[in-house]
Parts: C-alpha cells; sequence; structure tokens
C-alpha cells in the first residue's frame, strides 16, 4: 500500500483524496484520547460550578470561561479532526473545512485570551494598579466577554477575504491560510500573530513578573512564594508548550516563502493547540483546591481557587 503524504491539489485534497497519510492511525489515536479527555474534563469543571455556589465568584470567572471554549474546541475540532485523520483525508468538503476551521480557531483564541485574562485578573487583585478600586463581578464579565469579542472580531475576516482558511499539516483538519503569498493573506496572518499570540503572551508575562515582584518586595513567606512562583511557572510553559509552536511555525511559513516543512512535522504544532483542551483544566481547574474538594465533598469548607493570590491582597490590605 502506497503512503503519501503529498498532493497535488489542494482543491482535490478538499474533495476527498482518500490516499491514507502519514501517521494518520498515531496521530487520529492521540487526538482521540485527548479529545475525549478533554470533552469529559472541561464539562466536568462546568458541572461543578454549576453545582456549587461557592465557585460562581469573579476571580472564577474567567476559569469557567476557559473551560467552556475548551470544551467547544475539543468538541467542533478535536472529534472531526480525529474522525477525518482516522480517514486519511479531508471528508467534509469545502463548507466543512472553513466551519471546521473557524470553530477551532474562534474557541482556541477564545481560551488563549482567557488565559491572558486569568493572569490579568490576579494581577489587578495583588498589585493594584486601579488603586482603590476593587474587583468585582463587572470587571469579571467584561474580561470574559473580552475574550470572546477579540476572537470574534480575528477571526470573522477570513470569511470575508481578509485570510482564509485551509487545509493545513497532514491535510487532514483545516486551519488559517499560512501558505498562500498573497500580501492580503500574509498581511493578515502577521496581524493575528501580533494580536492573538503576541499580546495574550505579554500580558501573561508581564502579570505573572509584576505579582511575582509583589511577593518578594512584601516579603510573603517563603512557602507562600514558593507556591505561587511554582504555579506561574507551570502556566508560563503550558502556554508555551501548546502555542509557542504553532504561531513559530505559522510566522515562519509567512517571512520565508522558501521554506518547506514535512506535513507530518507541521501537523505536530497543530496538535499541540488541540491537546491544550487537556492541560488548561488540570492546570488551571484541578490544581484548584476548592474545584477538586468541592468535587470529592460537598461539604468540605470553602477553599478559594486563588487562595494564595487572596491571601496575599487580604494581608496587604488590598482584598476586599
Amino acid at each position: 500500500m502506497e503512503i503519501t503524504c503529498l498532493s497535488d491539489s489542494r482543491e482535490d485534497r478538499i474533495e476527498g483524496d482518500q490516499k491514507p497519510k502519514c501517521g494518520a492511525a498515531l496521530f487520529a489515536a492521540i487526538l482521540g484520547v485527548f479529545s475525549v479527555a478533554g470533552i469529559l474534563l472541561n464539562a466536568l469543571v462546568i458541572i461543578v460550578t454549576l453545582r456549587h455556589k461557592q465557585l460562581r465568584q469573579p476571580l472564577n470567572y474567567a476559569l469557567v470561561n476557559l473551560a467552556v471554549a475548551d470544551l467547544g474546541c475539543a468538541a467542533l475540532g478535536g472529534v472531526p479532526t480525529v474522525v477525518t485523520t482516522a480517514m486519511g483525508y479531508f471528508s467534509l468538503g469545502r463548507i466543512g473545512c472553513v466551519l471546521e476551521a473557524f470553530a477551532v480557531a474562534f474557541f482556541g483564541i477564545a481560551a488563549l485570551c482567557s488565559v491572558a485574562v486569568i493572569a490579568l485578573d490576579r494581577y489587578v487583585v495583588v498589585c493594584r494598579p486601579l488603586g482603590t478600586v476593587t474587583f468585582q463581578t463587572k470587571h469579571a464579565m467584561a474580561g470574559v466577554a473580552a475574550s470572546w469579542v477579540w476572537s470574534f472580531i480575528w477571526n470573522t475576516p477570513p470569511l470575508f477575504g481578509w485570510g482564509g482558511y485551509e487545509l493545513e499539516g497532514v491535510q487532514t483538519s483545516c486551519g488559517p491560510d499560512w501558505y498562500s503569498r498573497d500580501l492580503g493573506t500574509r498581511s493578515f496572518i502577521i496581524c493575528y500573530f501580533l494580536f492573538c499570540f503576541a499580546i495574550p503572551f505579554s500580558t501573561i508575562v508581564v502579570s505573572y513578573t509584576s505579582l511575582l515582584h509583589k511577593l518578594r518586595q512584601v516579603g510573603v513567606g517563603s512557602a507562600s512564594e514558593v507556591q505561587v512562583s511554582r504555579m506561574v511557572v507551570v502556566m508560563v510553559l503550558a502556554f508555551l508548550l501548546t502555542w509557542l509552536p504553532y504561531a513559530s511555525f505559522a510566522l515562519s511559513v509567512v517571512i520565508i516563502p522558501d521554506l518547506y516543512i514535512n506535513p507530518v512535522i507541521a501537523a505536530v504544532p497543530m496538535y499541540l493547540t488541540k491537546c491544550s483542551t487537556v492541560f488548561n483544566p488540570i492546570i488551571y481547574i484541578f490544581m484548584n483546591r476548592q474545584v477538586s474538594r468541592r468535587e470529592k465533598d460537598d461539604k468540605r469548607p470553602d477553599c478559594n481557587s486563588t487562595k494564595a493570590f487572596q491571601k496575599l491582597a487580604t494581608n496587604l490590605r488590598f482584598w476586599r
């Protein structure tokens, strides 16, 4: 049986090139496990939050929003990709390609922005850049709304001609068109990189760096500082692991038009971003003492997911 990773025409691949792809079975199996796990974990987070009023507080809004975005990405992006990858070709046609790419990009960027909002929320609570203004429900809701609006703004242009959605990687899933040499498409990809990756990443780095600086500045106990520092390192590393390869790949293809990347290698960053639907709930939710304890025992006393941050703010008389 001949195994091929390339075909002569992108349109032919969309219409249904049925040749098996390199590593299709392996990719399908791995993504299948992560997609199912992502759906279950994020659904569990949402259900537990709905069941327990104690969890529905402003500092947790962005966490739940992250779970909603990851659930959408896993269900509407991961599951279809598992099916098409197992089949060895993209079987959903041109319209299906655009819809799948838009869904993944929309939920994916919303999740990415939610991670930045979480960092910004914690920065506002602890470092108090707004002075006497306290962090309230309206601020939390504004952050949640901003993540969806920002994602919508930057993922709809390809539907109307600025940029586009095309097959990517091993040609079994779709995403933003990184390969086009059209000036308009290239300009969109550069803007997409700056506003949907560089800005969220900068927000995360600046927010957590300022937070750690505040910890050292006020001389908080070493145990609290180590706990918060560990959480920050894990969060930043997870962000880089799941998003930096994909962003770097896209930008490299745009900047170096003649760059050739093996389709199998090109597919790896895409799968990493979809695997973030599992990493996110583990890092941001199940490291959350309140959620895990509420899940196990409805009668356990309240212990906030951001306990270390709130305790620090309380000690500094910042939290009200």
